[in-house]
């Protein structure tokens, strides 16, 4: 097991659903799907270089993670889709489960996040496609 993947399932285990660490400065949360994503991105840091490590990472998160500058990514479960967006953008990744596509909280369909940017290959399209779809949901309760 390499070291990235050991350090990953570590912060991970702590109930974290998502960390971003680089040596000694980390940032974690136990929010759900992106809303942590999206909150790192409006916060102006700058996380360039950061490490990564997510229970679920769908292409919707791989976008926001291209958009956070994060250097490499570790998923618990990824999807077909967010490897290769991490393929076409140069992050380095590793994984426990890779799945053809992620499913919704119910499991009876697939995640709205992946179907919003299923046929987007830019982040910022993605970005702006994920913030109206969370509004459309938001809207729909």
């Amino acid at each position: 097991m390499s070291v990235a993947k050991m350090q990953a399932q570590a912060l991970l285990n702590g109930g974290f659903t998502c960390v971003i660490y680089r040596e000694e400065e980390s940032y974690t949360s136990t929010e759900r799907g992106v809303a942590p994503l999206l909150k790192w991105l409006k916060s102006d840091k700058d996380f360039n270089g950061f490490w990564a490590a997510d229970k679920v990472v769908g292409k919707a998160a791989a976008f926001l993670y291209v958009l956070l500058g994060v250097s490499y990514v570790y998923a618990n479960v990824i999807s077909e889709s967010a490897a290769t967006v991490f393929d076409c953008f140069g992050i380095e990744y590793g994984y426990g489960h890779k799945v053809d596509a992620i499913r919704n909280r119910a499991g009876d369909g697939f995640c709205p996040m992946e179907q919003a940017v299923w046929d987007i290959a830019e982040p910022q399209t993605a970005y702006q496609k994920i913030q109206e779809t969370l509004r459309r949901l938001k809207e729909q309760k």
